[in-house]
């Protein structure tokens, strides 16, 4: 059993990371959040959205910017926290009391293990709903056309392949035209018209499913397939036009069945990872199959039929079932509704003969596999910088004691320009199979750890008590690490 001191050291050590962490947290969220609002804002007003549905757009954007945010938090934290208690000689104070690196270091750490395990719950339930929420809305956007998104001096499609408007001029405020010109399409391919006005004025129904044109002083211009040789030019001082199934509303999608690999939990990727695999070694085993009944084909001999591969290997995992239960009983509800699609079709059976482009089938396999693989270890990666940035942050921090605010938010700056870059790099590098997921996305967090682990190490045979060092020790070190290099 712990002395009580301990146990009292540990909750002090835990509670003076509370409030320098919900305060990065909130601050970090906050700040990417009016980033993402000052990007998205004119292009969703533009489309004369509810503010509602602009409000549930950046509300759903939050779970993503929290995923991002709260390894930023946890060094931020550490960094401060430490920083703190070294610039008031608490830690000096701690050591005389007999109290080891080690013991100051462990709270820490199980805190930061917790908050891993939390953002491992996060990613893997609350962001893939809220990514596939987040996107049949952005869908739904799009596909709604109020008239004021209509572009001057650019065709724009109003009807899908139907009918096309073009204007040198349009005032969103009163739906004025200058200088139309209409693409006219719907009795295609019997008839091609063409009308051409001066000026036009736009209007749309109570309901806003149908829009009204009337041009003014203008011609249309006439061809039809069946008679080739004939072309029809009237003139008219006012046309007035009916375009149907013009939805100037929202609709709301209810239920999407397809999801994305961001919209899928880690067990549903894992899922999908053994579907890809299994579907690459189908193709090689079609193809021998393939090659051999040619030979007995050719030998006069019976063609016995393709075999078929069981289904046993898609099944999920002994740690996805366990997971997938837990889950079940914490909240039933919400995982009932966040079962993800079934697996895609498999490939259909080749035929003798038909295998020329075995490498390129194998090759999309295998990158299908290792985008669904990528996402799981981007998942996991990101959770476990939670863990990985506490580590790198306790012997930065105790070795520069009075670094302050400086230090804090130049290193954070600088491990999560670094982390972050490393993310999208090995992203990309895994995606297109150059190196394995697991490497592609763990990189950053195991230099990291190593980096923690070292500094650790050298903070333990110094005595772990801190040199009192500030800014010009930071540069010092620099210096004297770089001198060590070039002799």
């Amino acid at each position: 059993m712990a002395r009580p001191s301990m146990r009292i050291l540990s909750k002090y050590l835990l509670r003076q990371h509370v409030a320098p962490l919900a305060f990065a947290l909130g601050g970090l969220t906050a700040f990417l959040m009016i980033q993402q609002i000052a990007k998205q804002f004119g292009s969703l007003v533009g489309k004369g959205l509810p503010w509602s549905v602009i409000f549930e757009v950046f509300v759903l954007s939050i779970p993503f910017i929290v995923a991002m945010t709260l390894p930023m938090a946890v060094l931020v934290a550490v960094l401060h926290t430490f920083t703190h208690l070294g610039a008031d000689n608490e830690i000096t104070a701690m050591k005389a009391g007999g109290v080891s690196l080690a013991r100051m270091v462990a709270p820490v750490l199980g805190g930061a293990a917790l908050v891993t395990l939390v953002s491992l719950v996060w990613n893997d339930q609350v962001l893939p709903r809220t990514n596939h929420r987040l996107a049949m809305l952005q869908r739904d956007i799009t596909r709604k056309k109020p008239s004021f998104s209509l572009k001057e001096q650019v065709i724009n499609e109003v009807v899908s392949g139907q009918f096309f408007l073009r204007a040198a001029r349009i005032d969103p405020a009163t739906n004025r035209l200058r200088d139309v010109t209409i693409y006219d399409l719907g009795d295609a391919p019997e008839r091609r018209r063409i009308i051409v006005a001066d000026s036009g004025q736009m209007a749309y129904t109570p309901r806003g499913t149908d829009l009204y044109l009337t041009l003014l002083d203008g011609e249309i211009q006439e061809v039809k397939r069946t008679e080739p040789g004939q072309f029809n030019r009237t003139f008219f001082r006012t046309n007035r036009i009916k375009v149907a199934n013009i939805s100037d509303t929202l609709t709301r999608t209810q239920a999407d069945p397809y999801r994305g690999d961001r919209e899928l939990s880690i067990c549903e990727l894992a899922q999908q990872v053994r579907v890809a695999k299994r579907d690459e070694a189908r193709v090689h085993v079609e193809m021998r199959a393939a090659v051999a009944a040619d030979l007995r084909r050719l030998a006069g001999l019976p063609v016995p039929p393709v075999p078929r591969d069981s289904e046993r290997n898609t099944q999920p995992g002994l740690v996805c079932r366990v997971w997938a239960g837990l889950i079940a009983w914490l909240a039933p509800r919400e995982a009932e509704a966040a079962q993800g699609p079934p697996p895609p079709p498999t490939r259909p059976i080749v035929t003798p003969g038909a295998g020329l482009g075995e490498d390129v089938s194998a090759r999309g396999d295998r990158q299908r596999a290792a985008t669904y693989a990528v996402e799981v270890h981007k998942k996991l990666a990101i959770a476990g910088a939670c863990f990985a940035f506490a580590l790198l942050g306790i012997p930065l921090a105790l070795r520069f004691p009075r670094g302050g605010a400086g230090l804090v938010i130049g290193t954070s700056v600088t491990v999560f320009a670094i982390y972050y870059i490393g993310l999208i790099a090995g992203e990309d590098l895994g995606d297109r199979l150059i190196v394995s997921p697991f490497l592609a996305m763990w990189i950053p967090n195991l230099l990291f750890v190593l980096l923690g682990l070292a500094g650790l190490w050298v903070m333990r045979r110094e005595g772990g008590g801190g040199r009192s060092g500030d800014w010009s020790d930071v540069r010092d070190t620099l210096l004297g690490w770089l001198r060590r290099r070039r002799a």
